[in-house]
């Protein structure tokens, strides 16, 4: 081996997942958008936009329809109750609703930046996001206009909910099971039997 190709750094190999337009150039993984587009936006826009819908008109029916305190069973352990949660889940900060105010926004400020930022990592994500968008949005709506939050979800054993706590929980799982699998997938060492090589 001559001299200068002593000297020469090795090179690391090139991760390639495609390539451009022309065909010509490859592009790396590093290079590949994960930004939320059009569609993205307008999945999450849709799913957090139906979970406060549908959050608020719960809300509204239990309100009219049942006094402060008032009771209905409705099978098993579950029960329609009208209570009012002026802190977060299950009662913290009652006394701080206006912390708890500043904490959702900049909770939901937070979801929208890391939307913007990976909005294609996972296909699944705009849904799940969505979820916990809504639900948090729903429930600061409250918070701002009434000091408090209407739960009626009871299931006798667990202090009572709202869709919007709901739909927070549900986001935060599939989002959460999204993730785990797409980075275990990433991660898993490929057998020579998955090689296109191996299979011609």
């Amino acid at each position: 081996m001559n001299e200068p190709a002593r000297r020469e750094a090795p090179r690391s190999p090139d991760v390639r997942i495609g390539s451009t337009t022309n065909a010509l150039r490859p592009i790396s993984a590093a290079e590949r958008p994960l930004g939320a587009g059009a569609r993205q936006w307008v999945g999450l826009g849709a799913i957090a936009v139906a979970a406060v819908g549908a959050d608020q008109l719960t809300k509204q029916v239990v309100a009219r329809t049942l006094a402060l305190g008032e009771e209905v069973h409705i099978a098993g352990p579950l029960s329609i109750h009208h209570v009012q949660n002026s802190g977060i889940a299950f009662g913290l900060f009652s006394e701080a609703t206006s912390i708890v105010i500043v904490l959702t926004a900049l909770a939901v400020a937070w979801m929208l930046v890391f939307f913007a930022r990976a909005g294609r990592r996972h296909p699944i994500l705009p849904v799940a996001l969505g979820f916990v968008l809504g639900g948090s949005i729903a429930n600061l709506l409250d918070r701002v206009r009434l000091g408090h939050v209407t739960d009626f979800l009871d299931v006798r054993y667990w202090p009572a909910f709202n869709l919007a706590d709901t739909f927070i929980v549900v986001g935060v799982a599939i989002l959460f099971a999204a993730l785990a699998g797409a980075d275990r997938q990433l991660q898993r060492p490929r057998r020579l039997g998955d090689s296109p090589l191996s299979r011609s």
